[in-house]
């Protein structure tokens, strides 16, 4: 077989392994129906199959990366990323955003649209414009399909030079730059020096699209440049423990003013920042501190010596770290002023619910959380919560119907799944439970666990015919795919 057509194979075997392929599926594929890798427009995948390489993408993103759940912060950032895609080439469509628990400065965008964004990259973000400058960014190269030029990049390269340059890739993606630059130093210089450009080419076409995306979304545009500029300036301090931002993303003078000339381009815009991003930071500012009482004090002396951008963010900050202290009269007490001036917030609601429920007061927190959940039926953190707060308080069954509906409108969401086994276990419903766990698991990229409950659930007497073929089905490809891993683990 010629060198170039045993490089499209490989290649193909490792697609294969991504979309859930056999080894003997991916490898049958003939000549004539290879993808075209050559091709410069980088229609590597067809739609399909970018959206299972996506999900598979993602599953190895959890089991990696500390993805937070907590449904108010998801929501906020896949409200902010896609109300940002409708304004690209790539309107219509779904994308995912998720938030790493991580104090690094990063961001970084996966095939299939799913687009992370570390919490300490947000914290470091001055205003909602930076924040959605960043996301713009790692949306176009999404829609610009950069990591399927990529694929066509190593296709042209040697066996060696391209196994390191999809490794610094992969890597790139999932475990920052050290692990990305320690595998781009196997190859050799010239395969380096390539890589170089074609990232620059595209960190450039990424700043100049992203920057149309904020204009026509109603954001700023300079907030693109500013954060850059920003990030270059950290850059002389840093030295060289840079932030992974500016490993993965290179700040230079030449980049900064290219995107400052664009910007220029379109009128200054001050867009105020929305509550809710003011609320994410205090959060995230309330995490980060190792004991809530650090957590506390921080909050009480900016209130103090009024060192704030929001005092309703900053209360908010502190009602967080009272409830995590267990504090939870002075953490009502914060909540319940706070509300008086916006009671439809559901960072507020959710919240004083929650310190409600800690506090032995179930009734409260779930009549709140019904009321609310009444004038916004369609709120996943608001259902999700009382869902779990359902059966806390002994109500498996309103919990159970309530938790079905949120796993068919959110499928990959790994929160409804581990609450519906909770559900269905209280409910007496054994192999269900196991199945519920099993999907959990398996989004969580846990797939030994993932097999684990699905034999326990194949072993729980009077399954039916159905029941007992689709939870064999399922054995059958996570043992598939845990096979495939160890084969790759082994070579």
């Amino acid at each position: 077989m010629p060198e170039a057509k045993l490089h499209h194979r490989l290649l193909i075997l490792v697609l294969g392994l991504c979309l859930n392929l056999t080894p003997l599926q991916a490898w049958s594929i003939s000549g004539d129906d290879l993808p075209d890798i050559g091709a410069a427009s980088g229609n590597l995948f067809t739609p399909a199959q970018e959206k299972q390489l996506g999900k598979t993408f993602m599953r190895y993103i959890r089991a990696t990366q500390p993805v937070i759940t907590d449904p108010l912060m998801d929501d906020y950032i896949n409200k902010l990323g896609n109300s940002l895609v409708e304004h690209s080439q790539e309107q219509g469509s779904k994308f995912t955003f998720f938030l790493v628990d991580s104090p690094q400065v990063n961001a970084y965008a996966g095939p299939g649209g799913y687009i992370g964004v570390y919490t300490g990259l947000v914290l470091t973000t001055q205003s909602e414009s930076e924040l959605a400058a960043v996301l713009a960014h790692e949306i176009t190269h999404v829609t610009q399909k950069h990591l399927q030029r990529a694929w066509y990049a190593a296709s042209n390269m040697s066996l060696v030079q391209g196994a390191a340059l999809l490794a610094a890739i992969i890597l790139g993606a999932t475990a920052g730059g050290d692990a990305a630059i320690a595998a781009t130093m196997g190859a050799q210089a010239a395969m380096q020096q390539q890589q170089i450009n074609f990232t620059r080419q595209n960190e450039k076409e990424a700043d100049r699209l992203g920057i149309n995306i904020l204009h026509d979304a109603d954001y700023d545009p300079h907030a693109m440049p500013t954060f850059f500029a920003r990030m270059g300036r950290a850059n002389k301090s840093y030295g060289t423990e840079l932030p992974e931002f500016l490993r993965t993303h290179p700040v230079t003078n030449s980049r900064i003013a290219d995107s400052l000339g664009r910007a220029e381009k379109f009128p200054y815009r001050q867009r105020p920042d929305s509550l809710c991003y003011l609320l994410l930071r205090a959060s995230l500012r309330q995490q980060s501190f190792e004991e809530p009482d650090e957590a506390i004090r921080h909050f009480r002396t900016l209130l103090k010596e009024g060192r704030y951008r929001d005092e309703a963010a900053t209360h908010y900050g502190l009602s967080l770290a009272l409830l995590r202290a267990d504090h939870y009269r002075e953490a009502s007490d914060e909540l319940n002023k706070l509300m008086q001036e916006h009671p439809d917030t559901l960072e507020y609601v959710v919240t004083a619910s929650r310190t409600h429920m800690e506090a032995g007061r179930k009734k409260q927190a779930i009549n709140l959380l019904e009321q609310s959940a009444h004038k916004f039926p369609l709120s996943y953190p608001l259902q999700v919560t009382l869902s779990e707060f359902y059966l806390r308080a002994g109500l498996a069954d309103k919990a159970y119907k309530k938790l079905k509906l949120l796993a068919s409108l959110q499928p990959e969401n790994t929160q409804t799944y581990k609450l519906l086994a909770q559900a269905a276990a209280a409910l007496g419903n054994k192999a269900e439970s196991h199945e519920f766990m099993a999907m959990h698991y398996y989004l969580m990229g846990a797939l030994e666990a993932s097999l684990m409950q699905l034999k326990i659930a194949l072993r729980v007497p009077g399954l039916d015919f159905y029941r007992t073929a689709r939870l064999e089905s399922q054995l059958k490809k996570v043992q598939l795919e845990i096979d495939e891993l160890k084969k790759e683990h082994d070579k």
